[in-house]
């Protein structure tokens, strides 16, 4: 089995809806994430996927959610958008457009000392 990984980040802002402290009031992180694909093939020159392909896929994602308001985003107007539904929704989106090579898992830094890992 081959994994292949590659990082990302994007600013944003964001609060949470029902949060009793501070963080239910508006603030922003620059969220840095990790997301890993799998595979237990390879092309015919030896890849699983071009980097360069993979990193291109998750930019165009991150440019949707960079420098706006998460909770004004469609992906959060029925959840908060906490660092476990971003995670969530990062590997949905990503899983999407690398099909049929497997997104293994997505992991988000909110802070230098806190992340999510989601993975199915």
């Amino acid at each position: 089995m081959y994994e292949l990984t590659i990082a990302g980040h994007f600013a944003a802002a964001h609060y949470l809806k029902g949060y009793d402290g501070s963080c239910s009031r508006m603030h922003g992180h620059t969220w840095k994430l990790e997301v890993t694909v799998q595979s237990d093939q390879l092309n015919n020159i030896g890849l699983v996927l071009d980097f360069k392909d993979l990193k291109k896929k998750l930019n165009g994602l991150l440019d949707h959610l960079d420098h706006v308001c998460l909770n004004e985003h469609p992906a959060f107007k029925e959840q908060n958008p906490t660092t476990e539904n971003l995670a969530k929704y990062i590997y949905d989106e990503f899983a999407e457009s690398c099909a049929p090579v497997k997104v293994r898992q997505v992991r988000v830094w909110e802070s230098d000392n806190a992340s999510v890992i989601y993975y199915e």
